[in-house]
């Protein structure tokens, strides 16, 4: 678009590996094509208290690497609110932002949905959230780095747990998703999965050790943090209670998922929509997020997008059952 000068980039809701890798070629694709690229710190928060920054090539040297997001993300209360967003929008005439890239999850899209909706501002949004719960995009920035943290770490307890014969309940994160628990299951061989989407899994987890072979020198159940049995500490106290020969450990893996150096597959993914976000901004588009499809980069409206995802791959759940026999 003609008007278009000054594009803003931000992070926001909670960071994942890959969101630095995103910046920078969302960064360097802008400044290739003649425009100027503004970074706006802390997410919402910032763009309403004018935390703006120019940025340039050597803004964004040496970070393809590293995790987290150099820009910083916060949650806004505020922003949620009309008169947070009217704000919003004066810091960002103030600056002289035409446009912007928007990297994060639901709440994120969801914010910028209303933005644009209101003020009429082009904005589309990149997948950067390790749950993979977007609709319109193989996988999220970040996921990848996710499960590969995820499979470390349960490799290395399933050390623990086969000298010592123990069964261990691992929660990883996904309160309203349990993409990262199936993939991270079957990856580690988990004996049964427990996830928000499922009510029966938890029966599945009793009948496997009720019936499940007695010679096993270690048992890995993996919890999603969301499960509807309240997480893997609950789970561990009814196996506990219903069977107290079973030596039960339990095991949160917590915040470390969402750091470490990202993977190539992030890597990659991340510099494709970055670049793709840019060129369409050049085009026209807007209220969009930016994804990958089978390898072809697609554009899915902000409120689509938006978790939408609600059942699991059935052959998934199919294989943690029968691998783990």
């Amino acid at each position: 678009m003609s008007e278009i000068k000054n594009i803003g980039v931000f992070t926001s809701g909670g960071d994942a590996p890959g969101m630095n890798a995103a910046i920078r070629a969302v960064v360097r694709t802008a400044l290739y094509h003649n425009f100027q690229v503004t970074g706006i710190r802390r997410g919402y928060e910032g763009m309403i208290n004018g935390e703006y920054e120019p940025m340039n090539r050597k803004s964004v040297s040496n970070i393809i690497q590293r995790g987290g997001t150099i820009l910083k993300s916060a949650r806004s209360e505020e922003f949620k609110t009309p008169e947070g967003r009217k704000l919003a929008y004066y810091q960002l005439k103030k600056h002289k932002v035409d446009a912007l890239v928007a990297i994060g999850g639901d709440g994120t899209f969801t914010g910028a949905n209303l933005l644009g909706q209101e003020y009429g501002i082009p904005i589309l949004g990149l997948p950067g959230t390790i749950d993979n719960d977007l609709v319109g995009t193989d996988y999220t920035i970040g996921y990848d780095t996710a499960i590969n943290t995820v499979i470390n770490a349960v490799d290395k307890i399933r050390d623990t747990a086969e000298s010592h014969d123990r069964l261990f309940i691992v929660e990883v994160m996904g309160r309203d998703s349990g993409l990262i628990a199936l993939r991270a299951g079957v990856a580690s061989g988990a004996e049964v999965v427990l996830v928000p989407e499922s009510t029966e899994d938890l029966p599945a987890l009793i009948h496997r050790l009720e019936h499940g072979r007695k010679d096993k020198s270690s048992r890995i159940v993996i919890v999603a943090e969301g499960d509807r049995e309240g997480g893997a500490f609950e789970i561990g106290n009814i196996v506990k209670e219903k069977f107290p020969q079973i030596d039960t450990r339990v095991s949160i893996l917590g915040h470390i998922q969402r750091g470490g150096k990202p993977t190539c597959m992030d890597r990659v993914l991340a510099s494709q929509v970055g670049f793709a976000a840019v060129e369409a901004l050049k085009e026209g588009r807007t209220g969009e997020m930016v994804g990958i499809i089978n390898g072809e980069i697609t554009y899915t409206p902000f409120d689509h997008a938006c978790k939408k995802h609600s059942k699991l791959n059935t052959n998934m759940v199919k294989l943690v059952e029968i691998l783990s026999l």
